[in-house]
């Protein structure tokens, strides 16, 4: 029997809460299926941890994280303790050091999921948004110059390395290959004019081997107009890692908000464990009422299967998803329900099972 061995952070807040629901599903899956079985091992890493340790996660975490085949994250954040430290110690280290340079993010309305555009159909909003995951404008590269004083300066660069932004770019280019769709590139190329230029440059270099693939390209701030105009216009998007964040959030807004909006960390080439996560933050102001959604987790948990190689199981779980936001009976306050976050697992439970 295949094992998976997966690595559990819950993180803070609300994590606990909707990551526990995404274990739950997947024991479930592997019960039902019988070909496979999940190995789950928790760590208490996070903003708590911090507090109490000094540190987001243990001093050999990446060493003890290796191990795994792939790291399910809930969420990291927490008043108290600065953002920039629960980013940069905990989910970026992970993203950098396992080169985890795809970050996959579905924007697609489901049936029965809130729109707040008007006369849009659901069809219209199916977009896959490739964000390249480890360097750009994450790069965390920069100087604080005469801290504290008059003249004080910070500089921010962005990192775009050939090697970086092709491999990003090609395998956006591939999956539109595959699933048939086009792809549109955005870019600031018009002010950014070194890191933006080159990466254009690269997106109509890599495009030659690629004739059969329809393109587009797209300033970002009319990008972000059209993803509320005129969504139907994306199907498979690559850009750089700060547009990514950004467009993703709106996208997030359109599609049924943050309580189904998932996320992927994926190494391709599988050297290292992929990541994956919901993308709605630790939320501490209703850590703890029971109200938080998990569906957002529950699609990351598609995501996994999907990259194991269960895409029946995944696409059986998004299926799931789409049917509870129909039937609209067991949801969570923030789609308009009254269920308790355990509630919602134990109704995708029932379904899967059936």
């Amino acid at each position: 029997m295949q094992t998976h061995k997966i690595a559990v952070i819950a993180g803070d807040g609300i994590g606990p809460e909707v990551i526990n629901e995404g274990v739950k599903v997947l024991k479930k899956i592997a019960e039902l299926d019988g070909s496979f079985q999940f190995e789950f091992e928790f760590f208490p890493w996070g903003c708590e941890y911090y507090l109490k340790e000094g540190r987001m996660m243990a001093e050999n975490g990446m060493e003890i994280l290796s191990g795994f085949d792939a790291v399910l994250l809930g969420a990291v954040g927490y008043p108290g303790v600065p953002d920039h430290i629960s980013l940069w110690d905990l989910l970026l280290v992970i993203r950098k050091s396992f080169d985890q340079y795809i970050n996959l993010r579905p924007v697609k309305l489901l049936k029965g999921a809130p729109c707040p555009l008007k006369d849009v159909k659901r069809e219209e909003i199916n977009m896959t948004f490739i964000r390249e995951n480890s360097e750009g404008e994450y790069a965390g590269s920069g100087s604080w110059l005469f801290r504290g004083k008059p003249n004080e300066v910070v500089i921010q660069d962005g990192v775009f390395s050939r090697h970086g932004c092709e491999r990003v770019i090609r395998y956006a280019y591939e999956l539109a290959r595959k699933e048939k769709k086009t792809l549109t590139n955005v870019s600031k190329g018009n002010a950014l004019n070194y890191s933006m230029v080159f990466w254009d440059q690269i997106f109509r270099e890599v495009g030659k081997d690629y004739p059969d693939v329809e393109t587009h390209s797209l300033m970002v701030d009319a990008a972000s107009m059209f993803m509320v105009k005129d969504p139907a216009r994306f199907q498979i998007v690559v850009t750089s890692n700060l547009f990514g964040d950004i467009l993703t959030d709106l996208g997030a807004a359109i599609s049924g908000g943050m309580g189904l909006a998932a996320g992927a960390n994926l190494n391709p080439e599988r050297k290292f464990p992929s990541m994956f996560e919901p993308i709605h933050g630790s939320a501490p102001d209703i850590a703890g009422k029971g109200i938080a959604n998990p569906l957002a987790t529950v699609w990351s948990v598609s995501q996994m299967l999907d990259f194991f190689g269960h895409e029946d199981w995944g696409k059986r779980v998004l299926d799931v998803i789409e049917e509870m936001l129909v039937e609209n009976t067991c949801l969570t306050p923030d789609l308009g329900g009254t269920a308790k976050t355990w509630e919602v697992g134990d109704r995708v439970v029932e379904k899967l099972a059936k």
